[in-house]
This record gives structure tokens, sequence and C-alpha cells, in this order.
């Protein structure tokens, strides 16, 4: 959850708050978006406000949607799928 500002629109700091969360690596390209209830419960909105911050990413395409699996990180500089699929770095040892 965040606190958010009186000053700026609810849905636009969490759109900022994903922006960040895609900039800094926790949500990578190809993987997938958390899903809207999770997104609501992670930031305290309604679902309705995490589902317009998905459609605002979609429109900008810094997400895809893939039917029936879900909503995913494009590729920064497609805004589709990326030709590949980096694996999370992991304790390997």
């Amino acid at each position: 959850m965040i606190n958010f500002r009186p000053d700026r629109l609810i849905w636009e700091q969490v759109l900022s708050g994903i922006r960040r969360r895609i900039r800094e690596g926790e949500y990578r390209p190809g993987y997938p978006l958390p899903g809207v209830p999770r997104l609501a419960a992670e930031f305290g909105v309604a679902k309705r406000t995490a589902e317009r911050v998905i459609s605002e990413l979609k429109a900008n395409g810094e997400v895809y949607a893939v039917r029936g699996k879900g909503t995913f990180v494009s590729d920064p500089e497609t805004g589709g799928p990326p030709e590949v699929i980096e694996p999370v770095q992991g304790n390997e040892g």
C-alpha cells in the first residue's frame, strides 16, 4: 500500500507505482503482472481502480494481454512480447 497524495488522482499514483516497479525490474518484460485482485489489495484500492491502471498500461504498450493467460510486461523497445524472456536470477547453489 502507498500513502496517497490528496493533490493527485489515486489511479495515477497507482500507475506511477507500477511503472516504477517495471523500471526497477520488479516486474520484468515477458513476465506476468499481478492480477486485478492482487494489485487492488497491494495498493489498497478498488478493483475498478486497478482495472483502469491496467487499461492505461495496455493503451500505452507497457503491458500486453494473452487471452486466458493474463497480462504481461511488454518489451520496452517494441511495446509487445519480448523476443527472449530473461530468466530470473536465483540462488543456484
